[in-house]
Formats: C-alpha cells, sequence, structure tokens
C-alpha cells in the first residue's frame, strides 16, 4: 500500500464537487502514476484531529509517510519533487515551475476566489471585477504566445493554473480563446479525467450512504 494519502472530505454539496481541492492532488499523481489512496474527514463536524492536521478546517492534506502537509499547493510542490513528470530537475524549468505554480495561488487564485464569492451572493459591483479582468487579460497574453507555462511542456504549473482558471464562472468571464483552448487541453488529458471521475464517485457514493 502506498505512503501517499490524499485527505478529503467524506461528503461534500454538490455545487463545489468537482472543484474541491483533493483534485489537484489526485490529479498530479495520476499524472505522475504515483500510487496513493484517499481517506476522509468530517464535512460536518469538524473535530480536534481534523484541525491538529489542517489549522483552518479545510481539505485537502496530504501525508507521506510521517510527513504531513497541508494547503494544496505545498501538497503540489511536495509531489512534484517527487516525480519529473510535474517538474523539471534542471534549474532553469525548476525555476520556471515553481514561479507559475506560486503564479497560479498568489496572482490569480487570490483574486479570482473572493471575486466569483461575492458574484454568487449577489454582490456585483464589488470592486474586483477590474482587477479580475486585468489578471485573467494577462494570462490570455501569456498563452497567445506559449502552450505551457513552463520549461516548454506540461508541469504541476499548468496543473494548477488551468484547477484555477477553470471554475465555472471564471471561465464564463470574458472572451479568452487562448485561455479556454488552454482548459480544454488540460481538462482533455486522461489523469485529469480519471481524478475528476474518481472524485464525483467519493461524494456520490457518500450521497448514497447518508440516506
Amino acid at each position: 500500500m502506498s505512503d501517499l494519502i490524499v485527505w478529503t472530505y467524506d461528503w461534500a454539496p454538490e455545487g463545489p464537487r468537482g472543484f474541491v481541492r483533493d483534485m489537484r492532488l489526485r490529479w498530479a499523481c495520476e499524472e505522475a502514476g504515483l500510487p496513493y489512496s484517499v481517506r476522509t474527514v468530517p464535512f460536518e463536524n469538524r473535530g480536534p484531529g481534523h484541525f491538529a492536521r489542517q489549522p483552518f478546517g479545510q481539505a485537502p492534506f496530504l501525508s507521506d509517510g510521517d510527513i504531513s502537509l497541508f494547503e494544496s499547493g505545498a501538497g503540489l510542490l511536495h509531489l512534484a519533487r517527487k516525480s519529473e513528470k510535474l517538474m523539471p530537475r534542471d534549474p532553469h524549468g525548476e525555476a520556471q515551475t515553481l514561479q507559475w505554480t506560486i503564479a497560479a495561488l498568489n496572482s490569480i487564485e487570490m483574486v479570482s476566489v473572493p471575486w466569483w464569492l461575492l458574484e454568487i451572493t449577489s454582490a456585483k459591483e464589488n470592486n474586483l471585477t477590474a482587477w479580475l479582468e486585468s489578471r485573467l487579460g494577462h494570462i490570455e497574453d501569456v498563452l497567445k504566445q506559449r502552450e505551457w507555462l513552463a520549461a516548454g511542456r506540461f508541469t504541476v504549473a499548468d496543473l494548477l493554473m488551468a484547477d484555477v482558471l477553470r471554475v465555472s464562472k471564471v471561465r464564463a468571464f470574458g472572451d479568452r480563446p487562448e485561455t479556454e483552448a488552454y482548459i480544454q487541453r488540460m481538462t482533455d488529458r486522461p489523469a485529469f479525467k480519471k481524478a475528476y471521475a474518481d472524485q464525483m464517485a467519493h461524494f456520490a457514493a457518500a450521497d448514497a450512504a447518508r440516506r
């Protein structure tokens, strides 16, 4: 049995399914061919054991033997160190991958998540729209010039950036054909499809257990 364990919720509402961030870790393991198992913590009534491993009571977190990591970005970088399929070993390729992985979290997701959270509460004039539009415009310009973000090939940076950009409301915001083609390329990958199907099946089974 693998030492790699991806921890996620035992159940989630329908809305976030397919986007709960254990998807990122599942997808990375599938891309790299790293054997892993999935275990759960309660979505409701989160207890001290959960907070001991994830101080904000979120998911996912990753176990690798005696190593435990919370935050999906940290988990992805840990997995990338295990497989050259996720991150090149040459200094330049590694540096490019690291910078774009951090950019997905700090430059895009930091803006997109509060934007769509406010959008779904009908706070249309939330002062984040112009900021998001600018950030997405910059990514569109980058993707006009290259197929991959780093090292001339698929890396964990593409995995994370695509996962940030594929959120339905973000994807529908504006006309960005290069970004849309990029998301489509990423989500057409067999590893993504496997990870997505597995997560959806996991939560469907949880529905059945709750009935």
